[in-house]
Order: structure tokens, then sequence, then C-alpha cells
């Protein structure tokens, strides 16, 4: 089985993490694929659709009413009394669909909705009192920071405050509606600090940072899971659905992390450890924050183990492996919570963006894996679903399920040392053996070398006398003719 077959059920395009639409900023499973600028003027449409769709509604329920109550005055008796329940219903259908499609158009404040606000439950006082004291940090570190910007400072603190004003008597639109007022107000800061006080985008993103950090601190505990919303039934369905799949192993998922490595088992801790965090954030930014860490430790995790950096298609299996361990509390809920609430610029571009889109990915994947996503067979995907049988029986077997991690790990170090001990002590018999081989082969080297000795034994002869002259025999060695004097020649 290859590489590629091996992930097929795992790797993401990164063009699919794109907006749909084709505008290049980061889509969203919570919009459909849209970015936040596509899906809000998608979202428009829509609506507007829906209002016209309601009036429609209500002006043929209105003919409808008035053709029947003057068909009324025509009847007697019993038939005027019968007549008259059909046309008090037909009334109440009418005016609750008119004051239905009334809310599109102006901002409730009816008593009712305040007084059942009132009435929720509420917190603890301790957590009241925290909510409180942190409330007031931000507040007093807002207003330093709005120190900075002078004129304009002053401003938005007072924006700040008639939004928040302006939220608190709209608590009984939906959580969409509540959504699009924040994108709104976060759009229309931004537009007035680039172009009516000219401040740099540099300070501009700072200030939106601050900004989002004041006013969701305040509507954090009434927009945050509402229970208007399924956000706590997907918390819940997501919860039972990990914990179905307790079972699935790194190399189901095609993981390259390591865990035996000790620096990649801490950086996989830590990442767990922040994707958890999360869920005790209350500004999205420090949720975004979150994932941003965990991100990080992933690719370093990955990096460690490869050696080499990570690519993409080795991050999403795992931080898909990732949130299946840790399993985060109101996963869905912070998701859903950031997508409505959080600067949407910060959702369609940067590394916050693409590690967001990644963990709206991977909770998606989460959602619809199969026994295809994992290269099993249905029969096999099946029994480890239904808990008949594990791919990890082995380390069940070894552990009860009431050990901690910390024991496994020391487990397993020790059981590491004991094959580094039975190493150790094998190198140390092959050296010893080693050496007498090296020590019986010097032996055998000299023997071999005195038997040759022996049988052929070193005979010095006396010097031998001095060779005499070549000439020195020849008698007539006066007779011979002088040498030859080199002759120079002229012309």
């Amino acid at each position: 089985m290859n590489l590629k077959s091996e992930r097929r059920g795992i790797h993401v395009d990164q063009s699919e993490l794109l907006c749909k639409k084709g505008c290049g900023y980061y889509g969203n499973p919570a919009w459909q694929g849209f970015c936040s600028k596509c899906w809000r003027e998608e979202y428009h449409k829509a609506r507007q659709k829906q209002i016209q769709e309601d009036w429609e509604l209500a002006e043929r329920l209105q003919r409808e009413e008035e053709e029947a109550y003057a068909s009324s005055q025509s009847t007697q008796g019993a038939q005027s009394l019968t007549f008259s329940k059909f046309e008090e219903k037909k009334t109440n259908e009418k005016t609750r669909k008119v004051t239905t499609v009334k809310k599109f158009f102006t901002a409730s404040s009816r008593a009712g909705a305040k007084k059942e606000i009132q009435e929720a439950k509420a917190p603890s006082p301790s957590i009241n009192r925290q909510a409180s004291i942190e409330t007031d940090r931000v507040s007093k570190e807002f207003i330093e920071f709005l120190k900075t910007y002078h004129k304009p400072g002053q401003d938005i603190y007072k924006q700040c405050k008639l939004f928040l004003d302006t939220m608190n008597h709209k608590r009984d639109l939906s959580i969409e509606e509540q959504s699009e007022c924040a994108q709104d107000f976060y759009q229309n800061v931004a537009d007035k600090l680039q172009t009516r006080w000219k401040v740099p985008p540099e300070k501009v993103e700072k200030a939106m940072d601050q900004i989002e950090k004041y006013i969701m601190t305040r509507q954090y505990k009434y927009v945050f899971c509402p229970e208007t919303t399924d956000d706590e039934k997907k918390d819940l369905a997501v919860q039972k659905r990990i914990r179905a799949l307790h079972w699935v192993t790194p190399q189901m998922l095609c993981v390259p992390v390591n865990e035996e490595i000790p620096e990649v088992s801490d950086m996989v801790v830590k990442a767990i450890t922040d994707i958890i965090e999360m869920d005790s954030k209350r500004v999205p930014r420090d949720k975004l924050a979150c994932i941003t860490k965990c991100s990080k430790h992933i690719f370093n995790a990955i990096k460690i183990t490869k050696n080499e950096p990570a690519s993409a298609d080795d991050f999403l299996p795992t931080l898909i492996y990732i949130v299946l361990k840790g399993n985060p509390p109101r996963l869905q809920s912070n998701i859903q919570y950031i997508t409505r609430f959080c600067n949407p610029s910060r959702l369609m571009t940067g590394e916050d963006g693409y590690y967001f889109t990644n963990l709206c990915c991977a909770v998606a994947f989460i959602e619809k894996l199969d026994a295809q996503s994992l290269n099993l067979s249905q029969e096999d995907f099946d029994r480890f679903m239904t808990g008949q049988t594990s791919p990890k029986k082995q380390e069940s077997d070894s552990f009860s399920p009431d050990v901690c991690l910390g024991v496994k790990q020391m487990c397993k170090s020790l059981d590491l040392l004991s094959q580094l001990n039975e190493r150790q002590e094998r190198i140390v018999s092959e050296a010893k053996k080693l050496e007498k081989d090296l020590i019986d082969w010097t032996d055998g080297i000299t023997k071999e070398v005195e038997d040759i000795v022996e049988k052929y034994p070193l005979e010095i002869k006396p010097k031998s006398q001095a060779l005499a002259a070549i000439d020195s025999e020849n008698v007539e060695n006066d007779k011979l003719p002088p040498p030859l004097q080199p002759q120079v020649y002229a012309g």
C-alpha cells in the first residue's frame, strides 16, 4: 500500500480551505464554505428573500381573513358562533406572522423578553465575582490603551458604550442577528479609524483587538452557547463521537509523530493542553491564540520526528489526532463563538485564520469519519466502534484502564532501559570476544614467524674484498692515447 492511498481519506487540498466564491480569503464550514464577507452578502440576500416571502404570506392571510369576515355576515345562529372561533384562529395566525415580519425591521424591547432573561438561571456568586474582577481589569486596560489615541480614543469609547447599550436592548434577537450587529460594528469602527481619523494600519489592528476584548468580555455570558441555539446539543454529539473513536491509532491517520521521543511527547502534551485551554478564554482572539499555539506545537513535533519542516499534509492528520486524544470541552460552541463574534479580518487571512480553518476541517472529518477514511474494512470498523475488539488490545492488556499516563511512560522507559542494558551486555561480550581473537591472532603470527626463522635460519656471510680497478691488470696503460679534448671550430 503506497503512501498516497493511505492518505486518501485525510488529505485536504489547500484550495479547499479558501472561500468557494473565489475571493481568496479562508472559508469556513460554519459559513457553508464562504468567507466572512461573502457569507454576509449571501445571508443578506437570503434574509431579504425571507422577508419578502413573509410579507406575501401576511398579505395573503389578511385577504383570506377579509373574505371570511365578509362571508360571515350572511351566516346566522350556531354557524355565526362557529365562524367566530374560526375568525379568531385566523386572526391569531395573521398576528403571529406579521409580528415575525416586523422584527426584521425594528429592534424589539418587549418587557416580557427582558423578564425572561432576568429570570434565567443565574451563575454562582463566585463566578459572578470572578467575571466582575476580569471585567474591571479589562475596562482599565482598555481606557489606558485609548489614552494613546487622544481624540479618536474618546470617540471609540463612546461608540463601544453605545454598542453595548444597544446589545442589551436586543437580547431577544437571534444569535445570528446579534452576530451580524457585532460584525457591522467592527467594520464601521475599522473604517472610521482608517478614513476619518487616519490611523495607521498597524495601530488599527491593535485597536480592533482591544475593542473586541472590551466588548466580548461583557457579552460572553449572553452570546456563548445561548439556550436559543443547538450548540450544546452539537457539543454533546461531538464529545460522544470522539469517545467512540478512542481506538483510533496514529498509524491509521498516517500521523508522522513518534511519541516515544521525549521531546515529541512533550510537544503533544502541550498541544492537547492548549486546545483544551481554549474553553477557558472569554475573548475570541484569545481562543484563536490557543489554537495557534496548539498548531505550532504540532509543527514542532513533526519537525523533531522527521528532522525536516512539516508540510500541510502532515499537519492536518496530526491535528485530527490531537483533537481525538484531547476531546476538548464544548468544541462546537467555541468554534461557533469564534465564527460569530471574532474580528472577521483574523478569520479571513493570516496564520490564525489558516489554523482555525484547519480545526474546522478536522472536526468535520471526525464527524464523517468512516472505514474508508482509515483504510479499514467495514467489519473491522464496526467491531472497533462497538467495542468488540480494539487495535490497542496489547497496550490495554499491559495496563489497567485507571493507570495514569505517567505510570505508562515510566514503564515504557524501564522497558527501554532494559533493552539498552541487554544491548550493552551484548556489545561488551562481543568486545571481549574480539579482544581474544586479536590476542590469538597475534600469538599465531608470532608462532608462524618463529617457525619460519627456525626452519630457515639467517646466515651472515663475511665481507668480500673490494673490486679492483678495471684497468689494473692492463700493463700497456701508458700506451693509450690521451683523452679527447674539446675543440672549437671557426665559422
